[in-house]
């Protein structure tokens, strides 16, 4: 009836008889018939309505039961046909399941092999360089010895002496009362020199047996090549847990080979301390940031936690300057736990893994008081006091909070401080007064004539970077990448920063499209890390070898994150296409062409250096170490400077008066009386402080002593006069003068009475070696 609609009645004349019925007379009939129909309708189920009452009422007992029965089968039914769709519901999410589980496991297995392969090459690559490099399989032991350039082949020594005793724990005694090293004192060189690698590998050569299958040099070097596949593979890792792609991984590990020179040394230098340590660095900053993610599972997070612990206690035990490292990466984390980024559990964890770390390094370092001075445990000490008595910091409103953050950072480093300034003062050896003399000439608050101060400013990975580093970093795509990436981390950072602290609480279920990077604690962790380390690398340029891989795997992450690229667009409010669909796809198609551009542009020029390097070869120092294993008595001690005569006692075991160790105090004032023959010093004088070191050879070098360089206040001599004070200054311009001629080249004319203190007993381009007489002749 509603559905019905009158229509409009054609009144145009078109021809129909008047006697014809029309169309509003059919509608009409057919309404009075839906009419009758409809009361029809109406009456029949009152009617049966009725009739069904009147039979109802005399029903019995019986015909309740069978009705009762028939609605429990309509039960029964509607059971069975539900129990019938349930498995099929359960057999679809089971389905599902199965498959995004093994879709899962496919894609953590193709990553984990990648990883390992990415490693693998790059061991690979290093293996070549340095065979091209050096010749290294080719050459005989001694010039194999003679490619440990930078002094560092003394380490090597102590590995030759561990495999020459008869049984490892009697050379373990005989480094820890070691006597034929420095003359003149028995050092526990275990302790001084951090010998624990040697020591390792050696014990591991012994142990799988490889005396006949393999030489033992080849044996170490193949070591730490295999260390820094490790290396590459947890740079791999950490940027693969941060970005939720391998990809990522992948494209770290390339930036990280095609930025060689400023990723590491090994080519030059293999056996520094830093080159076995720094690998477990990037373990243990893999398993940390592993550690701050959201919804980690236990079981990932206490294997995270235990892998944090051992690389952190190893870290410390392998180099003396760790300390300093894990400092600054403490600071990092410090700074995420006073602005609440992080759970306050996890951040007493770390503090565990630091202190036990600490205590257990102190102990297998003979009680190494640098350790317990060190601004590391400061700031731990500093840290746990503040943070039990400032329980309620993280509580109250946003102008509150700011006020207890400062009071938190005041009190803090004011605690850390005043622990460090007690520590020092107790215990006895502590170096911090000359560092902090060092820090006031390099930031040019102070000057000073120090010998020691001035060479170490002069040396080249303590001066500020040039400009070559950046040029290098933008041409391979790094630094642009890495600046784009830091700055939208660091304004998410600073955004949630300011969200937590008006009280906000962080998110920890976050889908794509509500994703915020400033809101996971493992990328604010590595913003703070990245950019400590990049101000320190602009002060020294020795630190880009620890700042430059984590650039590489920053960068990485960033470029391969679809969260990364959707906090970008959720600031630009992009509506044209959909922010999670464009997201993906940038995360996808930047790193792709990023990886496509690098293998077009670098494939062939790592291929052109495994193909077209330089034979290095120094015939000079094997042929004055030749001699002096064949023509010098045992034991004879040698002077020189200390980069030199870290090859002379790897190649001939005789005793030295210094040893290349920048770190020790003692070692670097021996350092500068053996220098004395550059300097504009008389024969008597340079005779008596040699004597004084038991000297019963100089080596005099022509590198050194006819130095010709750009920076002039660098050079040995110049620094020597400074330290003397054999300096004049006059109109703005510096001028040497002494009453005696400069003693390296004065000996070399065999006169009076360089001839009465000396004698001249071997000599080629190089070298000069000259034996101290025991007896002085006054002839003329």
């Amino acid at each position: 009836m509603a559905g019905l609609r009158c229509r409009k009645v054609d009144t145009s004349g078109d021809g129909k008889e008047e006697n014809e019925p029309t169309q509003t007379d059919d509608v009409k009939g057919e309404e009075e018939e839906e009419l009758k129909d409809d009361d029809d309708d109406e009456k029949k189920p009152e009617d049966s309505t009725k009739a069904v009452s009147t039979v109802r009422k005399p029903k019995t007992s019986a015909n309740v039961k069978g009705e009762e029965e028939e609605e429990l089968k309509d039960d029964d039914d509607e059971k069975k046909t539900e129990a019938s769709t349930k498995p099929v519901l359960t057999v679809r999410k089971r389905k599902t399941s199965a498959m995004s589980v093994f879709q899962r496991v496919l894609r953590n297995i193709f990553g984990c092999l990648a990883a390992v392969a990415c490693g693998m090459l790059y061991a690979i690559y290093l293996s070549a360089f340095h065979e091209r490099k050096f010749w290294f399989s080719t050459r005989q032991e001694l010039e194999r010895e003679i490619t440990f350039q930078g002094g560092s082949g003394v380490y090597y020594y102590y590995y030759k002496h561990m495999l020459a005793a008869t049984s490892f724990e009697k050379g373990f005694y005989e480094l820890m009362t070691d006597d034929g090293t420095l003359a003149g004192q028995t050092i526990n060189a275990v302790e001084r020199l951090s010998l624990y690698p040697e020591m390792i590998t050696s014990y591991l050569f012994r142990l799988v047996g490889s005396q006949d299958s393999m030489e033992p040099i080849l044996f170490y070097v193949a070591l730490l090549f295999a260390l820094q596949a490790v290396y590459a593979t947890a740079l791999f890792v950490c940027s693969w847990v941060m970005s939720g792609t391998w990809v990522a991984g992948v494209l770290a590990v390339a930036w990280y080979v095609i930025s060689r020179t400023d990723v590491t040394r090994v080519d030059q230098a293999v056996p520094l301390r830093e080159h076995w340590a720094l690998p477990f660095y990037s373990c243990q900053v893999a398993a940390l940031t592993g550690f701050l993610c959201h919804n980690i599972r236990s079981t990932a997070e206490m294997w995270c936690y235990l892998t944090m612990s051992a690389t952190t206690f190893s870290f410390l035990l392998l180099w003396e300057h760790s300390h300093y490292v894990l400092f600054v990466q403490a600071v990092s984390l410090f700074l995420l736990d006073s602005f609440d980024l992080v759970p306050p559990r996890k951040m007493s964890d770390i503090h565990k893994v630091y202190i036990s770390s600490l205590l257990l390094a102190y102990l297998f370092r003979f009680h190494n008081t640098s350790l317990l001075a060190s601004p590391l445990l400061s700031l731990l000490i500093g840290s746990v006091l503040v943070r039990y008595l400032q329980q309620k910091m993280k509580k109250g409103p946003l102008l509150a909070r700011v006020m207890k953050l400062f009071l938190h950072f005041h009190l803090v480093f004011s605690t850390g401080i005043t622990f460090n300034y007690l520590i020092k003062k107790v215990l006895p050896g502590s170096d911090g007064e000359f560092i902090l003399k060092f820090l006031e000439v390099k930031f040019g608050l102070n000057t000073t004539t120090d010998f020691v101060t001035n060479l170490l400013l002069c040396q080249e990975s303590l001066q500020f970077p040039g400009q070559e580093l950046f040029l290098r970093l933008t041409q391979a795509s790094v630094l642009p990448f890495y600046l784009l990436v830091l700055t939208v981390c660091l304004l998410s950072t600073v955004e949630t920063i300011y969200r937590r602290l008006s009280g906000q609480t962080m998110r920890s279920n976050l889908k794509l499209e509500d994703m915020r990077v400033g809101e996971r604690p493992e990328v604010v962790y590595h913003v703070f890390h990245t950019v400590l380390f990049g101000g320190l690398t602009m002060l020294f340029d020795g630190m880009k070898y620890v700042w430059t891989p984590y650039v590489c795997m920053f960068t990485a992450f960033g470029v391969c994150s679809p969260g990364l690229w959707m906090t970008v667009f959720r600031w630009l409010k992009v509506k044209s296409i959909h922010p999670v669909v464009l997201s993906l796809i940038l995360s996808t198609a930047v790193p792709t062409i990023i990886g496509f551009s690098l293998w077009r542009e670098y494939c062939p020029r790592v291929l052109a250096e495994l193909s077209d390097l330089p034979e290095f070869y120094d015939p000079d120092t094997a042929e004055m170490i030749r001699w002096i294993r064949t023509q010098v008595p045992a034991a004879a001690v040698f002077a020189g400077s200390p980069q030199l005569l870290g090859a002379v006692k790897l190649g001939s075991g005789s005793a030295v008066t210094s040893l290349p160790l920048h770190s020790d105090m003692d070692l670097l004032r021996r350092s500068e009386d053996t220098y004395q023959v550059y300097a504009m010093r008389s024969a008597e004088d340079v005779y008596k402080i040699l004597t004084s070191h038991k000297t019963n050879y100089v080596i005099v070098e022509e590198s050194i002593c006819n130095e010709l360089s750009s920076n002039k206040g660098c050079r040995i001599k110049d620094l020597l006069d400074v330290a003397n004070g054999h300096v004049i200054y006059d109109k703005g311009e510096t001028y040497a003068f002494s009453k005696h001629r400069r003693f390296c080249q004065e000996i070399k004319m065999n006169n009076s009475p360089y001839t009465n203190y000396f004698t001249r007993v071997f000599r080629n381009r190089s070298y000069h070696v000259y034996k101290v007489n025991t007896v002085i002749s006054f002839q003329s």
